[in-house]
């Protein structure tokens, strides 16, 4: 059996892994998820960048016993890339996820990527729009509303200055898989920029789900992350 660490994206949370993690476990696998990284909060003053969601999951692969799979999904594969020499990981997994090269921040990797769910405050900070049918059709089209709108009431603002920093993007001495969300309606990172981004990786899976791959098929990402 495997072990795990999940690395959620923008907005969001450990929560988002939820139904995932109960299938993994289930399996028998030994699941950990980050549950919040300092890029993301409620607190706009207080949120951190890149280096700082990079170290925050150092100091949790450092405290593993066992070498893990390490999932990236959206944003927190800008994360899970800074970490590609770390001696813990033993295979890293792109869950619909920036996977930069070496000097691209995440606003670089998405290149000409329109994202119309985000709003941009005074405040420095991004949060998704209060439009709930813009950003159902944008992140999870795929998703029921009501569920839908469950997620967005407990996603958190975004520190926009993370999506600007450059990866670092160590040597890496491990495997990746790529999994994208092959739905063409996906507004989040459109199935091209995901499939551009995954020929830099050693396997790729196609999902038919929209972003939230993790909410909406549990069952088949449990089971594609079960044969890593």
């Amino acid at each position: 059996m495997s072990s795990y660490l999940l690395v959620h994206g923008a907005f969001g949370g450990g929560w988002l892994w939820g139904d995932l993690a109960q299938r993994l476990e289930k399996a028998g696998h030994q699941v950990t998820a980050v549950e919040q990284l300092p890029s993301a909060g409620t607190d706009p003053a207080s949120l951190g960048d890149l280096t700082g969601d990079a170290n925050h999951v150092r100091e949790m692969l450092d405290a593993l016993d066992e070498p893990v799979v390490l999932v990236g999904h959206s944003y927190g594969g800008m994360v899970i890339t800074e970490l590609a020499d770390h001696p813990k990981v033993r295979h890293s997994v792109y869950l619909a996820a920036i996977l930069p090269q070496r000097g691209q921040s995440a606003f670089d990797s998405l290149g000409d990527a329109s994202l119309p769910w985000v709003v941009a405050r005074d405040d420095g900070a991004l949060e998704i729009t209060d439009d709930v049918e813009l950003a159902h059709d944008s992140l999870c089209a795929d998703l029921d509303r009501d569920r839908a709108r469950e997620m967005f009431s407990r996603t958190v603002l975004q520190s926009a200055a993370a999506l600007g920093v450059p990866s670092t993007a160590p040597d890496r001495g491990h495997p990746t898989t790529y999994i994208i969300a092959a739905q063409e309606s996906d507004n989040c990172i459109p199935v091209a920029v995901q499939e551009a981004m995954s020929a830099h990786a050693d396997e790729v899976v196609r999902l038919p789900a929209a972003h939230m791959v993790q909410l909406s098929r549990p069952d088949e990402l449990a089971d594609t992350l079960g044969r890593i």
